[in-house]
């Protein structure tokens, strides 16, 4: 039992490392113009050798780019939360009990992901310059739809998952 426990509890950390990744790293997308140094565009900055707010990002035509700002915030927030409750519900419930609550609360995370990253696929040509539109999806954006089924998959788990002594 206690190497499922600490499976379940890798297996969150992971995917909540994945998600601050995900959030705080400046690969979005990625633009390589011949013979220019590459640029790098995250959900709030344009970067090469200095770093510029994404065009548009506080302007009311940028609704979708909020909207993947916000989910993709939500959604590490809600899996930092439901691995303590998670810890909380291990001390707390009685034998036998499902982690129901825990189960919800990375579910929502999970949800908050796959939003997030499905607003940037299919607006990310409107988020940015016309300069950066010939670019490609970087890591982040790989990162944040690998942190969707590992968030689904901890979600799930939780649901199954009994406390035993």
């Amino acid at each position: 039992m206690l190497i499922i426990l600490a499976f379940i509890i890798l297996f969150h950390l992971t995917s909540a490392i994945l998600l601050f990744v995900a959030t705080i790293h400046n690969a979005w997308w990625v633009v390589s113009p011949p013979g220019r140094e590459v640029i790098y565009s995250d959900l709030w900055y344009t970067c090469n050798s200095t770093c510029y707010i994404v065009e548009n990002s506080h302007s009311t035509e940028a609704v979708y780019l909020q909207a993947v700002q916000a989910t993709i915030i939500l959604a590490t927030i809600l899996c930092c939360v439901s691995f303590f409750v998670f810890m909380l519900q291990l001390f707390s419930i009685q034998q036998g009990e499902r982690f129901i609550f825990t189960a919800a609360i990375q579910l929502l995370a999970s949800l908050c992901v796959m939003i997030s990253a499905s607003i940037y696929t299919a607006e990310s040509k409107n988020f940015h310059a016309d300069s950066l539109k010939d670019g490609s999806y970087g890591s982040s954006y790989i990162v944040a739809w690998v942190s969707f089924p590992m968030t689904l998959i901890s979600g799930f788990m939780y649901l199954v998952l009994r406390k035993r002594k």
